[in-house]
């Protein structure tokens, strides 16, 4: 929180106007796209307070529409800037590579900021900020956000459970000098936590489509939002089924997910499910921390002398740093949704007052 403070005292320097509107607009860009720069956010508040001004020399008339090839190359470029997210995260998961470990789960949850940042600079480049959506748009940025915290409230569970584990495998070591036999007890083999529970629950009742969008601008940002969202849902569901080793959640949000029909999403798709559905494999750390601990307890057994106790210290330490990174990027990508959305219903009731 303290860090969220030192953004939002830094945007009201940053931004000259003192009409509310304008700083809480600017505000919210800065809150849904934590990584955005200070140049970023001039460009906003500059566009913003020409917005505001405009306003009041025409006597409320609308803005004039972006010229069609204006709006269709700044699509464009957002989605070259996505694809290159996309395509970065292809070259980790290439054949050979160990696509199922928390490593490369890492790397999926950078996605997150990048298509952010991209979506962030389309919505800049044609000058369509957030005080200017209707009704549909901004309940569609309502909805994907709630899920998304659903997702990560989900996989906090499940590295919840998986840190309890790795907490008993780390007492089992600390038993293992005095009292050999107890600590056979504690290395139990790590079982994966299925969720047992639906998602996607709130887009169920949504009507979609570009038809309840009445500007062209509109009808891009749609287009875009659409477009991370199914990635945003994607990711979601595959690091939910890597913790979980439960491929349920993958299954149930990839139908959502393939409507993008982002070539290189569906490459990515491709090379999860060979191994998560066709294989069945579990996560890498944790078949390697079972296979140690059930080398360390037939060591035990069999009162032979060798590395196992050492072999699985190290893995349960190299375990719980990975489990705790992810855990903080998880907590930072929650508080930052959650900030956001906060921010927007916060200005929505400003705006009716």
């Amino acid at each position: 929180m303290r860090k969220q403070s030192s953004r939002c005292h830094f945007l009201s320097r940053t931004c000259s106007d003192q009409n509310p509107k304008t700083n809480f607009i600017a505000y919210l860009f800065f809150l849904v796209n934590g990584s955005i720069g200070r140049k970023d956010i001039s460009k906003i508040c500059f566009k913003l307070e020409n917005h505001h001004h405009h306003h009041h020399r025409s006597h409320g008339h609308h803005h004039d529409n972006k010229p069609p090839e204006v709006l269709s190359a700044s699509l464009q470029a957002f989605r070259s800037d996505v694809l290159s997210c996309l395509n970065q995260l292809l070259l980790n998961s290439k054949p050979g590579s160990e696509i199922l470990s928390l490593e490369w789960i890492q790397h999926c949850f950078e996605l997150f900021p990048c298509i952010n940042r991209a979506f962030a600079k389309l919505v800049v480049d044609i000058d369509y900020p957030m005080n200017k959506w209707e009704a549909a748009l901004v309940d569609e940025y309502l909805n994907y956000s709630l899920n998304l915290l659903e997702f990560l409230n989900c996989i906090s569970s499940s590295l919840s459970h998986l840190g309890q584990a790795r907490l008993s495998l780390s007492y089992a070591l600390s038993l293992l000098e005095n009292s050999p036999s107890m600590a056979v007890k504690h290395l139990k083999v790590i079982q994966m936590k299925s969720l047992n529970k639906d998602l996607l629950k709130e887009r169920t009742n949504r009507g979609d489509g570009e038809e309840q969008f009445c500007s062209e601008e509109e009808k891009v940002i749609h287009q875009a939002l659409e477009e991370i969202q199914c990635i945003g849902f994607w990711v979601s569901g595959v690091v939910l089924a890597s913790l979980s080793g439960d491929a349920k959640p993958y299954l149930e949000i990839k139908k959502y997910a393939a409507k993008a029909g982002i070539p290189s999403l569906i490459d990515l798709d491709l090379c999860f499910s060979r191994v998560m559905v066709e294989q069945n494999d579990e996560l890498k750390e944790v078949r390697e921390l079972n296979m140690a601990a059930a080398s360390l307890e037939s060591a035990i057994v069999e009162r032979k002398s060798n590395d196992a106790a050492e072999e699985l210290e190290k893995k349960v330490n190299v375990f719980e740093k990975l489990i705790d990174n992810l855990g903080r990027e998880v907590d930072d990508l929650f508080s930052k949704i959650l900030a956001s959305r906060n921010g927007l219903l916060d200005g929505i009731g400003a705006q009716n007052q």
